[in-house]
């Protein structure tokens, strides 16, 4: 079976790389030939973190490259489109493509509807409906969380399913907490996302005046006068080994409808490594974490303060909750789960 796999980004861009590239290896050992083209190369993503303007040229030169691409989409069984085609234009490809009998799986891990249909951009608003047409006319919508499923059956999605972001247990071992006097609370992100943390810095500070902590933020610059924060760079060889330096790994959000999207995968990454999270009860947190057993959900300031007393004072409470969310890792959101799944789910989809 032949794929060809359309992602937005190249292995920088963290939906791209959770949801296709960690995949691939395992793909064509269970008889998928996939290639993968990235619609925008790492430069754009590169571009964007470090806050510089974009390049246009190169991106209007990457637009018209995967139209040419498009152009040998019979030559495929299949194609895994991440999200959208072609970003900002209406659906006329996906569009396209159903009328030619061309079958598509299209992958959400993002909201990426509420781009458009809430967006305040006049031009936006008119493209509110583009990623219900594009659901409609797939094969099948593959979801990272039941809002974004909600949202395809709404759209007449012909099939829908719901597979989560996940990480692979090969690159997550297990390694006990380290016994010391500081707790070391932890958050791995982007820059675009690391304005979250504004959301639990009331209750970092009250407890910093209690107990020794350490706020450790791998990815992104923080920055909040009498916190003691810890800002370090991320790299896709090094983000295991930083979770596991971690204490506790936090999940802060504000409860809006992009956000209820989320797919929750750096709660995934902590659990994976043993450690037990902290997290808003925003979108699909409510199932990844479960209150007091591999965690806690706080939506209060003194939800959130309770949550890390409990957690500084009791390191045998620390260790069983990781446990616990190890083992959910391993039965549900792991790699060497989803990956058959899928292959299942693409054989289904090219018939």
């Amino acid at each position: 079976m032949k794929v060809l796999a359309l992602t937005r980004y190249g292995r920088l861009g963290a939906s791209s790389r959770m949801r296709t590239y960690q995949y691939v290896p395992l793909w064509q050992a269970m008889g998928i030939d996939v290639q993968v083209s990235p619609l925008l190369r790492d430069d754009y993503i590169k571009r964007l973190y470090a806050k510089q303007a974009t390049n246009w040229f190169a991106v209007i030169n990457d637009y018209l490259m995967q139209v040419l691409r498009l152009l040998s989409a019979r030559k495929y069984d299949l194609l895994w489109i991440e999200k959208e085609l072609l970003p900002n234009l209406p659906a006329w490809f996906e569009q396209a493509l159903g009328a030619c009998n061309i079958r598509y799986v299209v992958d959400y891990d993002d909201a990426i509807f509420h781009n458009y249909d809430i967006n305040r951009h006049p031009a936006k608003r008119l493209l509110a409906d583009k990623i219900d047409k594009v659901m409609r006319n797939s094969a099948l919508v593959v979801c990272g969380n039941a809002y974004l499923a909600e949202r395809a059956h709404t759209a007449g999605s012909r099939h829908v399913e719901i597979v989560p972001t996940v990480v692979d247990l090969d690159r997550y071992a297990v390694v006990k907490s380290k016994i010391r006097p500081v707790l070391i609370i932890g958050w791995i992100g982007s820059p675009s996302t690391v304005k979250y943390l504004d959301v639990v810095l009331p209750a970092l500070k009250i407890v910093a005046a209690e107990f020794p902590l350490q706020l450790r933020v791998i990815g992104a610059q923080f920055a909040s006068p009498g916190l003691d924060v810890e800002c370090r760079s991320w790299s896709e060889e090094s983000e295991a080994s930083e979770i596991q330096d971690f204490d506790v790994g936090i999940m802060p959000l504000i409860d809006s409808p992009w956000e209820r999207g989320k797919c929750g995968y750096k709660l995934i990454q902590y659990m994976a490594c043993c450690r037990p999270v902290v997290a808003s009860p925003v979108g699909v947190n409510r199932e990844i974490v479960t209150d007091g057993i591999n965690g806690y959900l706080a939506s209060t300031v003194d939800e959130w303060t309770h949550a890390f007393r409990t957690l500084y004072s009791d390191l045998q409470n620390r260790l069983v909750m990781g446990e616990h969310g190890r083992r959910s890792v391993e039965e549900k959101y792991c790699l060497q789960v989803t990956a058959p799944r899928l292959v299942q789910l693409f054989h289904e989809a090219a018939i």
